[in-house]
């Protein structure tokens, strides 16, 4: 374990609201439960949406990261636009109140079924990762009865810029591209560039874009620029992506062309991780020497996979002033594990907290992203309610299960 990963774990940190408050939402709701504050929410799009300035430029939230529609109406509030990667993602945007001139496409492997899906809600922004998918597309648009006028792009893929990924069209092929393109009637616009899952270097992205627009000047008839999402969130603490310094980069490259191009920006994570916590109660406590075991009432069933956050969370409890000594000595080394069995059901380990008690409430911060949405019936628990906290009060934005929800579809 590094120096940088025990300090972060050593850290204390602050509940994002009252002990009152979090009461309040346990009695009213149950446990566990995930809560997202509203004004948190609008706050970081405002922030994002404000850091580049270049007059081109649209803003899609990325709702792989999060589908729950009364967040989504909130983002589509505000005046973003969504991505999806997933004909479900669109099902739920359009639920949401997205329009969809305000959707943009770019999925992989969709088979004729999903494509057709996509023609049929009027979709018509798409970015695509195969020759043999834009064949697909374009063999399916010819049967539609209506005026098809898409925007088609390509997802990149170039090993020195986006590492050895599946995913994506290299430049090698962008010839092929356009043939088939031009068979059915329309051009390739846009060039896709998705720097990677979860990365907080500025540089990384900005070092890319000189590179990544001469790739898409092989695109003759290239007017728009989705630099994509991949956009970190510092769940660790530390350097945290700079909105800023990459706005101001892009801006003044994109400026400096000869016409203009259509800026889009995919934020996912990055704009809603820290928006929101889930909670949950100690259910169990017991003690290994001087290692606190701190068993909930949750499991990492409710939480995305490690890969996603690289393992770690912040987790804060609510305790009184009197009981916190000088700080460290009142704290111990504490494992945070979930309610079943499975040996690597841990939702945090080596994190300095107080003596803990059954009924106390724990807060496992920054689960906005891939929280619920990577959430399961592994281990075959229901999973949690969701819950909106705005300045007038908070609400239920999704029933919490129960277990006859994990007979739906069984036949017996």
């Amino acid at each position: 374990m590094t120096e940088s990963v025990v300090e972060e774990q050593a850290k204390i940190h602050s509940p994002p609201f009252s002990q009152a408050l979090v009461q309040e939402l346990l009695s009213a709701y149950g446990s566990p439960l995930y809560v997202y504050q509203g004004d948190r929410l609008r706050q970081t799009l405002y922030r994002i949406a404000r850091s580049i300035d270049y007059p081109q430029v649209q803003f899609h939230f990325a709702s792989v990261t999060n589908g729950n529609i009364a967040l989504l109406q909130l983002i589509q509030q505000a005046g973003w636009g969504l991505h999806a990667n997933t004909p479900g993602d669109v099902f739920l945007g359009l639920k949401a109140g997205f329009t969809c001139d305000r959707i943009v496409y770019t999925g992989s492997n969709l088979s004729r079924v999903d494509i057709q899906q996509l023609l049929d809600w009027n979709i018509n922004r798409f970015n695509f990762d195969s020759l043999s998918q834009l064949q697909d597309f374009g063999d399916c648009s010819r049967t539609q009865a209506r005026s098809l006028c898409p925007e088609i792009g390509l997802r990149l893929n170039s090993p020195e810029l986006t590492g050895d990924s599946r995913i994506g069209v290299r430049p090698a092929e962008f010839d092929k591209a356009n043939a088939i393109a031009q068979q059915h009637g329309f051009k390739i616009t846009g060039l896709h560039f998705y720097r990677g899952t979860g990365t907080n270097a500025t540089s990384a992205f900005i070092e890319a874009i000189d590179r990544v627009i001469a790739i898409a000047q092989q695109l003759p008839d290239w007017r728009s620029f989705d630099f994509g999402g991949g956009f970190g969130y510092p769940y660790r603490g530390g350097a945290a992506f700079d909105w800023r310094e990459f706005g101001a980069a892009i801006t003044q490259k994109l400026t400096a062309r000869s016409h203009p191009i259509e800026l889009v920006i995919e934020p996912g994570r990055a704009a809603i991780a820290g928006c929101g916590v889930l909670l949950a109660k100690v259910v169990s406590v017991k003690w290994q020497g001087d290692r606190q075991i701190v068993g909930v009432d949750t499991t990492v069933a409710n939480l995305s996979v490690p890969a996603v956050h690289g393992g770690y969370r912040a987790i804060a409890t609510w305790e009184n002033e009197s009981s916190l000594g000088d700080g460290r000595r009142s704290r111990y080394q504490t494992d945070i594990c979930g309610n079943t069995t499975y040996s690597r059901d841990y939702l945090g380990r080596n994190c300095w907290l107080p003596s803990l008690k059954i009924g106390d409430a724990i807060a496992i911060l920054d689960s906005g992203a891939y929280g619920y949405a990577m959430s399961s019936h592994f281990l075959h628990r229901p999973r949690p309610a969701e819950v909106l906290i705005e300045a007038n009060g908070h609400r239920l934005i999704r029933q919490r299960e129960d277990y006859s929800i994990l007979l739906n579809g069984q036949i017996f």
